[in-house]
């Protein structure tokens, strides 16, 4: 028997021996636990993927302490949320996760991968996705009563704006949606065909009782229930096109999943009880006393949360 085939056991236990070494000295094995929050560790590689998380979603590079700060909020908000029963189960946390990455244009895969280009786990972003979910809910829930801002206040903030009566008041609409319908798939001339009747049958509409006695005479027609709404309910382009449209007319025809659809408009009168000035002051004045009451709030039990600072110490415990 040669020598080297004695030998070769030893060697590849040697290069297990090795790899495994490499491995569990890896940056990912090696990280340390920075901080310790009522038991729960902040690694460093914890703090080394939100500080990348914070530069790509600001554009700014935080302190390395501001990036602990606010991962120790989410872990004392966390646990303060369970206290009171407020924990989301994964599948609410992958929803936020999809409806963050719709309102950027992507699918969560691609959000992923995207992240993943720039060095962030998709974990990373969950992470604080979570801790603001309980938050919300839980300041929301727990001083419900003292966040409330009455009609009152808004008058009260109204009055003080100096804003002209214009601004003040808005408009309560009536209408009844008619849809032309063409089914799925359907050639572009049989869509323009619609169209064209469409803008006829605008032509020949002068009344909301004309556009129920003719639509509802129509082959593939259908006139929708009466919506009421107010300028604050609806976003400027509809509210500019309604205002737009004489009482008793149609809008313009605009193609969607059912086919052509134009709204009758059967009403309008001005109205003081909703406007989009008021909403706005009221959304604003919300969002004041939910600031305060959620940094208070935080305050408070970040002073009785156990917090151990541990830089440099591996997460196992040993030195």
């Amino acid at each position: 028997m040669k020598m080297t085939s004695l030998f070769r056991p030893f060697s590849r236990l040697a290069v297990f021996a090795f790899l495994s070494f490499v491995s569990f000295n890896s940056p990912l094995s090696a990280q340390s636990v920075a901080v310790m929050v009522n038991g729960e560790p902040i690694t460093t590689f914890d703090i080394e993927q939100r500080s990348r998380l914070i530069k790509i979603s600001t554009h700014k590079s935080a302190s390395r302490q501001e990036v602990i700060d606010e991962l120790i909020g989410e872990k004392v908000k966390i646990k303060e949320a369970k206290k009171f029963g407020v924990n989301p189960t994964s599948a609410d946390i992958d929803r936020a996760y999809a409806n963050m990455g719709a309102r950027m244009g992507m699918s969560p895969e691609q959000l992923t991968k995207s992240l993943a280009s720039q060095g962030v786990r998709p974990d990373t972003i969950k992470a604080r996705l979570r801790a603001d979910l309980v938050w919300g809910s839980l300041v929301r829930g727990r001083f419900k009563e003292s966040l409330l801002v009455s009609d009152r206040d808004v008058n009260e903030a109204l009055k003080n704006s100096g804003e002209d009566q214009s601004k003040i008041e808005g408009v309560e609409y009536q209408m009844r949606p008619v849809v032309l319908i063409v089914p799925r798939g359907a050639a572009a001339s049989v869509m323009e065909a619609r169209r064209n009747e469409a803008n006829s049958l605008r032509e020949r509409v002068q009344s909301c009782a004309d556009a129920i006695r003719i639509v509802k005479a129509m082959r593939n027609a259908t006139l929708r229930d009466r919506v009421t709404k107010t300028s604050a309910d609806l976003p400027p382009p509809l509210r500019d096109l309604l205002d737009k449209t004489p009482v008793g007319h149609l809008t313009p025809p605009e193609i969607t999943r059912q086919g052509i659809e134009m709204v009758a408009v059967c009403e309008k009168k001005v109205t003081s009880v909703d406007t989009p000035k008021k909403r706005e002051i009221r959304e604003k004045m919300f969002a004041d006393k939910y600031e305060k009451r959620s940094k208070s709030y935080l305050e408070n039990i970040r002073r009785s949360a156990m917090i151990e600072y541990r830089e440099g110490r591996p997460e196992n415990g040993n030195k």
